[in-house]
């Protein structure tokens, strides 16, 4: 096919979109229901039941033919995803937080098996004390658990980033997480682009694994002692770091099937530039601040960053969750990305249990920064 053909494909394509009214846990479901994975496991947990309930009503009205397991614990659900996928289902699944924090032991599990596992992760606080509001606590808690993490700013980037996340989970053989802001986008309402059925089927195709349980003669999760282990693991770290290669390779398919742009990241290049996940990036879109938001933040594209921020003079990184004892996890990659340069970094820690952020917040950064009053550690709305 000519470049003219293929744009023309493109248009075509746009022109079958749809704009839907849809809250971020509904964008979620109506990929899943494109996607119509041959099985779902889940159990509810605020704020991310909604993508559940709505897949649920699409398996109800015979829109999907997936097997639909509801277990009792998420515990469960993330075991159940594992015996799907080994067994050679296209299988995805959701939670948040604490059902985020049962799931851990299983989540090296479906990483260290190298099942393409995706899961919708609608971010909030862990406990204690109890809180069902947003910040990244459940997502960075589990950062080094061996799954691809993608951040998702909007309701349009969670529709796109579950296709994309079946996509490039498939083709690399590791589980995907695919992020958004509890309630801040998981329950707003915003005008959202989707794909046609068919456009979307033809674009993940038949998912057709290399090992099958039910297919092939193979044991899969058997014991590794001290003269194995080291080398299994060193396979999935050779993986993991040849994810980027792919995840840009699916982010050029995404732009064909779209005729939107998909990278690493998105930017605004500017002297002093916010380093941000998520939904906070339309603040400083608003105000027409220096940005950074990350997109793939696992595994993290070190190079890409440094090259965009090694001339900066100062670097303001915004992480909604802490390391206790320790930097927090977006500023200390960041920290590590612009060793030997000469740019002045500032961790600045905000929104915990939900609290908002403002445009006067990221108003007062940058006057402080001016005044030469920024510390290289702040507490952002803290009373």
């Amino acid at each position: 096919m000519n470049a003219k053909n293929a744009d023309l494909e493109v248009q075509v394509s746009l022109k079958k979109m749809k704009n839907k009214a849809l809250t971020g846990n509904e964008a979620a479901a109506e990929a899943m229901r494109q996607i119509n994975p041959d099985v779902v496991a889940a159990y509810p947990i605020t704020p991310s039941t909604q993508i559940m309930q709505k897949f649920a009503d699409f398996h109800a009205d015979g829109l999907v033919n997936t097997e639909l397991i509801r277990v009792e614990s998420e515990h469960s659900a993330l075991s159940a995803c594992v015996g799907a996928s080994a067994a050679g289902a296209r299988t995805i699944t959701a939670t948040s937080s604490a059902g985020l924090a049962l799931m851990w032991e299983i989540l090296g599990v479906a990483s260290g098996l190298r099942l393409p596992i995706v899961m919708d992760v609608v971010n909030r606080a862990l406990s204690s004390p109890l809180n069902i509001h947003c910040d990244h606590s459940d997502s960075m808690g589990c950062r080094d658990h061996g799954w691809i993490q993608i951040y998702s700013e909007n309701a349009q980037e969670v529709y796109y980033n579950t296709i994309l996340g079946v996509r490039l989970a498939e083709k690399v053989s590791i589980p995907v997480m695919i992020m958004q802001d509890g309630f801040v986008i998981s329950h707003g309402v915003e005008g959202v682009k989707v794909l046609d059925d068919a456009k979307v089927k033809k674009f993940l195709g038949k998912y057709n694994p290399k090992y099958n349980l039910l297919r092939d003669n193979v044991t899969i999760g058997s014991l590794a002692l001290p003269d194995s282990y080291f080398e299994i693991k060193k396979q999935q770290i050779d993986a993991m770091n040849n994810v980027k290669k792919e995840y840009l390779a699916v982010c050029k398919e995404m732009e064909k099937l779209t005729g939107e742009k998909f990278d690493l990241f998105e930017y605004k290049k500017d002297k002093t530039m916010f380093i941000v996940l998520n939904s906070t990036a339309g603040i400083l879109k608003e105000i027409g601040a220096g940005f950074l938001k990350l997109k793939l933040f696992r595994p993290f594209p070190y190079k890409e960053v440094r090259e965009v921020l090694k001339d900066c003079e100062n670097v303001i990184v915004l992480d909604k969750s802490v390391s206790y004892g320790a930097d927090a996890p977006l500023f200390s990659e960041i920290k590590n990305t612009l060793h030997g340069t000469n740019v002045k970094l500032h961790s600045c820690i905000f929104g915990l249990g939900g609290r908002d952020i403002y445009e006067e917040d990221i108003e007062n950064i940058l006057k402080r920064l001016k005044d030469n009053k920024l510390g290289e550690l702040e507490y952002i709305g803290l009373k």
